[in-house]
């Protein structure tokens, strides 16, 4: 699993020209699968995230995670995390996770992190879905995270 993490201002996520989420101060989660991924991945990913201090503290240090500041979650689903542009020009992704597979680890995902969090603060993309991402990048803060 490989998720790009940015701190966000805001952030929000259209469909066929229709804001379906949008979110204030917290994370964007661009999550991908790999074929080799399992679902016990999901738990240690999520506890990572929302337990990972890169908000500030009143010094300006990383100290606070998104729990701390009551912050929000966007996940929007990415399979071009797993895009390898070395061989030729034309992105390669035979190592993201098929379809079908990759559906049913987003949506444990999003439903366990809803759990650990608070579901009201956790909102989404569409899965496969053509999606417009706004964001204003806080910091600019941008972190890969990747299990294993």
């Amino acid at each position: 699993m490989k998720i790009c993490l940015q701190r966000v201002s805001e952030a929000s996520v259209e469909v066929n020209h229709e804001r379906i989420s949008t979110i204030s101060q917290g994370i964007l989660l661009l999550v991908g699968f790999s074929k080799d991924d399992k679902i016990d991945f999901v738990d240690k990913l999520i506890n990572k995230i929302i337990n990972l201090r890169i908000f500030p503290d009143i010094e300006g240090k990383f100290d606070k995670s998104i729990k701390d500041i009551n912050g929000d979650i966007l996940v929007v689903s990415q399979f071009t995390l797993y895009g390898d542009v070395f061989k030729g020009n034309r992105p390669d992704f035979t190592a993201a996770m098929a379809y079908g597979e990759a559906e049913k680890l987003y949506e444990k995902f999003v439903d366990t992190l809803k759990k650990s969090y608070y579901e009201d603060k956790v909102k989404t993309g569409i899965f496969g879905a053509k999606m417009l991402v706004n964001l204003k990048n806080d910091g600019p803060v941008t972190l890969i995270v990747e299990y294993p």
